[in-house]
């Protein structure tokens, strides 16, 4: 996948994208070290396969769900990691379709929660909440450019978030967070 499908992207449809640059490879590595010992991972947002890499090169045994909506970036990273399963829909329907996925499954975020459009934002963390509050093991690694947590949690949530990491050599600089339970 090449930066201008990238950068069409962000022009045309820009709260699917909610960033001014592919994530870096700094970015993409401090994602990828969050993963512990998952079974399993689900990345949601993909774009043009950044953290897609850093995920293979950190656990290339580890079965790998690679989900983005928009079609041109799916078809970018079935042609990059033919040896991965890459999902082209809406994060909630995977999510809703792996609902019984293995305990220790780890979801992966690039999802620009802050930009994208209602009601896509709202069915995709009550997607997503559902997902890791099924089991106690299971966590999201998530991204932001604010200086706060990527997005508010219910008041009944038993789910806290955990800033691991600052990228300043990203473009924008990015925080990376944890959400799971007992503190992440």
């Amino acid at each position: 996948m090449n930066t201008s499908a990238f950068i069409a992207l962000a022009l045309t449809r820009p709260g699917l994208v909610g960033a001014v640059a592919p994530s870096s490879r700094r970015l993409a590595r401090a994602m990828a070290s969050q993963i512990g010992d998952a079974g399993a991972l689900i990345e949601l947002g993909a774009g043009t396969g950044a953290v897609t890499s850093a995920l293979r090169h950190a656990a290339p045994g580890t079965p790998l769900l690679a989900v983005e909506l928009q079609s041109d970036l799916a078809s970018g990273l079935r042609r990059r990691f033919p040896d991965i399963e890459v999902a082209c829909a809406p994060a909630h329907e995977v999510l809703a379709r792996h609902a019984h996925a293995p305990v220790d499954t780890m979801l992966v975020s690039s999802l620009p929660f802050r930009s994208l459009p209602e009601p896509m934002r709202t069915t995709t963390l009550a997607a997503l909440l559902q997902f890791i509050e099924a089991h106690p093991t299971r966590r999201m690694v998530q991204y932001t450019y604010q200086p706060r947590a990527p997005f508010e949690l219910p008041a009944r949530s038993s789910l806290r978030w955990s800033l691991r990491d600052v990228v300043w050599g990203n473009l924008p600089p990015a925080g990376v967070w944890v959400l799971g339970g007992d503190g992440a």
